[in-house]
């Protein structure tokens, strides 16, 4: 008799889905090569070098900033486009605490705004609806892959006189109607945590297709100094986000990969598109018809607990992950984290501006809401599978909706 594996059944998946990080001899030879080369750092290397011009290239920019992780990418951005105490940034709710801290990490103000519940990106009407005179950049995320409203948030970042900043950290290779996401914006930012879709442990990158802007990031991550200039000489604000040697000989590795992963889990995700939209309760992230590649950070979809049996969203997730499926938590309302709650954020900002009422701190946000609360992320390493390993994840919805029930007694 059919059982489900959280209340003792036989796990729908009997074996592991593809492991991730995925490396092999390419990895090996390429931090071997650096061990021994004795040059470790990146000032007089050529692997991180030789790494930012490839990521950049296939991304269609100009310039690439290997940097020490994500958040620094963001940070760094910030810097180098002189946003400072006083202005304001507009950023999703539903997003990584990195998006917002790295606008506080200038002094300025993360204004948050709701999200759209189809693709989960930022939505373009509560952008221009959030937009004041102290507004100077907005910074939206491709949540699990998929672009933002990337035509509407340029014209209205070009009508405002504003900064587009596209924070790519689960979208590498990402495409909005052909064009690699990164390169759209005035910057792009990626992330190579190791969840990420390319990984070396840590790491980040910034793109642009900006020539002055390039000088001005790379001097930001590289302690203020200018190209050609003596060493000890330091123009402008910096600090010190160089990546490494061995990150970027590895992140050239795994550059190498990405196209072929990014069409394996393309084409599992469109069956799983096809397979769970059939199921009652069950909405995958939509995908917008200029979305020509969704990299898929995660495999995400709504859930109906209403069509469950009203199992609560983590009892369901839970025995999802019973059944052999890996998941990870979607993320919370930013507005509803301590820092904002408890006004810790203020002490970032300029005094008049931190003694400000903050629409935000009050606002409904509706749709995020929804999102933090019905929302399940299966990690991209699934979709990384065979044929069989994307129909167990589906047989294994089926067979919780089955026996919904059984998980209130």
């Amino acid at each position: 008799m059919e059982k489900l594996a959280i209340l003792g059944g036989t796990p729908v998946k009997q074996t592991p889905f593809p492991a991730w990080p995925q490396y092999d001899d390419h990895e090996r030879q390429a931090l071997s090569g650096v061990l021994d080369s004795g040059v470790w750092w990146r000032t007089p290397g050529t692997q991180t070098l030789n790494f930012e011009r490839e990521f950049a290239q296939y991304h269609q920019a100009k310039h690439g900033i290997a940097c020490t992780n994500g958040t620094a990418a963001l940070e760094i951005a910030m810097a180098a486009l002189g946003i400072g105490p006083g202005d304001e940034v507009i950023v999703p709710d539903y997003t990584f605490i990195a998006t917002v801290s790295a606008v506080l990490f200038a002094g300025a103000l993360p204004v948050l705004v709701d999200v759209d519940p189809d693709t989960y990106c930022l939505d373009p009407d509560c952008v221009e609806a959030a937009i004041t005179e102290r507004t100077r950049a907005i910074i939206p995320v491709h949540v699990g892959g998929h672009p933002a409203d990337l035509d509407r948030l340029m014209a209205i970042a070009k009508k405002h006189k504003l900064y587009l900043v596209e924070d790519s950290s689960h979208a590498h290779g990402s495409e909005w109607k052909g064009h690699k996401v990164g390169s759209i914006g005035d910057v792009g930012t990626f992330s190579f945590q190791q969840s990420k879709l390319m990984t070396a442990g840590e790491g980040g990158v910034i793109v642009t297709n900006d020539d002055d802007l390039e000088v001005r990031l790379r001097s930001v991550h590289d302690c203020g100094r200018m190209p050609g200039e003596w060493f000890y000489s330091h123009f402008i604000y910096g600090s010190n986000y160089r990546l490494s040697e061995w990150q970027g000989a590895v992140l050239r590795q795994q550059l190498q990969r990405l196209d072929a992963q990014a069409a394996i889990r393309t084409r599992n995700a469109a069956v799983l598109d096809a397979a769970l939209a059939e199921i009652e309760g069950i909405v995958p992230q939509k995908s917008d018809e200029r979305c020509t590649r969704n990299g898929h950070y995660c495999y995400i979809f709504r859930y109906d607990k209403a069509a469950f049996a009203g199992v609560p969203t983590g009892r369901f997730i839970e025995a999802l992950a019973a059944e052999g499926m890996p998941t990870q938590a979607s993320y919370p309302p930013i507005h509803d984290l301590d820092l904002f709650k408890n006004g810790a954020y203020r002490q970032r900002l300029a005094p008049e501006q931190a003694r400000e009422d903050h629409a935000f701190l009050t606002a409904e946000f509706p749709h995020t809401n929804r999102l933090a609360e019905d929302t399940v992320w299966v990690v991209h390493r699934a979709l990384l599978g065979s044929d069989e390993d994307t129909a167990q994840l589906v047989d294994a919805v089926k067979k919780i909706q089955r026996h919904a029930g059984e998980l209130l007694a």
